[in-house]
């Protein structure tokens, strides 16, 4: 039978592929982009371009003027980002003859500093769990979060033969699939050896699992699961509301970054590709600095 679908259909379709196979992209962020691309081409269709040699400079300035006029400056970006991106792929099939839309400006973004917990709110957030076997393994999850930065998704489809606990090293699969070895600390070694001695075998109950962290069931622990376990221990400490699993690695960093540690060096224990995503702890460094500055300076 003749493929009915129309020509963007088919190179969207294979866009989605190559970021799902080439670049190694999630599903969650493959979708995100397919989201993106199918308003592009439902305004281009609105506009009789039906294949991607109809795509000119014209056409999608005048996306551009309606998306940043109706949605958010992030919003706006992102879909500009998706669209650069589709057509690069367009212009490597042969499927356009130029990419002019690299030359538009994306709306400037404005940074938002994350929360994150100071080193007492950590330690109290990390003293929260109990001893009894759920205990032991939530005290093990978040010592190794705090301990190596891990995102939450990393965190849970961790293995249990990619944690060298003589050497003290997790090996961890990040975005993109990307692989990277972080170290941990003697308190999350201690917290995970507690865990591993007893008490992952009694959530087992005699089965077997390659996965590290476990569920009261026996089954893998999942994001949502430790984010409640996560919120349950912090409302405990008396800790804001807004500390999020990504609290952990947000205050990781910037714990790093206050004792001196180099920027470079928390960039490839946070899996960034680029330095500029981790600069921004840099900056919480010195609004940090700023207040002690104000506050014991003679003249601050």
């Amino acid at each position: 039978m003749p493929d009915k679908r129309s020509h963007f259909d088919i190179v969207t379709g294979l866009y989605m592929d190559h970021l799902s196979v080439e670049k190694g992209l999630s599903p969650l962020t493959v979708k995100a982009y397919e989201g993106d691309l199918a308003i592009y081409i439902k305004y281009l269709e609105g506009r009789n371009i039906v294949s991607p040699e109809g795509i000119d400079l014209d056409s999608t300035l005048a996306f551009t003027v309606e998306v940043f006029s109706g949605k958010s400056t992030a919003t706006s970006a992102r879909i500009l980002s998706s669209v650069r991106g589709f057509h690069r792929f367009l212009y490597r099939s042969g499927e356009i003859g130029s990419i002019e839309s690299n030359g538009i400006a994306s709306p400037k973004l404005i940074r938002r500093i994350p929360f994150v917990l100071s080193q007492d709110e950590t330690a109290l957030l990390l003293s929260a769990p109990g001893n009894d076997i759920l205990g032991r393994r939530d005290r093990a999850m978040l010592e190794m979060a705090y301990s190596t930065g891990m995102r939450a998704s990393e965190l849970c489809d961790q293995f249990l033969e990619t944690v060298d606990t003589a050497g003290r090293f997790a090996r961890i699969r990040g975005k993109g699939r990307k692989e990277r070895i972080v170290p941990y600390g003697m308190k999350a070694a201690e917290a995970l050896a507690a865990y591993l001695e007893g008490a992952r075998a009694s959530l087992l109950k005699g089965r077997i699992s390659e996965y590290l962290f476990l569920n009261y069931r026996g089954g893998r622990m999942s994001r949502v699961g430790y984010w409640k376990i996560l919120k349950g221990y912090a409302l405990k400490a008396g800790l804001p509301a807004e500390v999020t699993p990504h609290t952990l690695r947000h205050s990781f960093a910037t714990h790093l970054v206050e004792g001196g540690a180099d920027l470079r060096a928390v960039q490839e224990l946070l899996g960034h590709s680029s330095i500029s995503t981790t600069q921004i702890y840099t900056r919480m460094d010195m609004d940090y600095l700023l207040e002690v500055h104000r506050t014991f300076h003679p003249r601050g």
